[in-house]
């Protein structure tokens, strides 16, 4: 899950760096869109690129000591809240891939959608696993 965020978060930059919203290889923004975004391009990139490095670090914290020294109840907390992302922007590339709502994604990024959705919440379950309290 750390490479794909770090994947976003790469993504997210060249963007950043273009000053363009959208994603590299992902459906084109039209001028009119990127126009009536709330943020200006490159900033709403940075800010993008920069949760998907926060994203990679706490899946890193899943499987790290210093990050098992985190209380089990915020982590879980925060990869719940790392998940309904994930499943809210992996869905609408599902749903757009395979059925078409006009986004723009294609079939492609519908498969990265269920990968993205499926290892998330692979990542939430071995952390529930290895972090169970131990029977006495």
């Amino acid at each position: 899950m750390a490479a794909l965020f770090l994947g976003y978060a790469a993504g997210k930059a060249v963007f950043a760096a273009q000053a363009r919203l959208g994603f590299p290889g992902g459906p084109p923004v039209s001028a009119a869109e990127a126009a009536g975004y709330f943020l200006e391009p490159a900033t709403a990139q940075w800010l993008a690129a920069a949760t998907g490095v926060l994203g990679a670090c706490v899946a890193m914290a899943t499987v790290t000591t210093a990050g098992r020294g985190v209380p089990r109840a915020l982590m879980l907390l925060v990869l719940a809240g790392m998940t309904l992302a994930v499943v809210g922007g992996g869905g609408i590339m599902i749903v757009d891939g395979f059925v078409g709502i006009g986004v723009g994604w294609r079939w492609y990024h519908g498969l990265l959608g269920t990968v993205a959705i499926a290892v998330s919440l692979e990542m939430i379950r071995s952390y529930v696993r290895a972090t169970r309290p131990v029977p006495a």
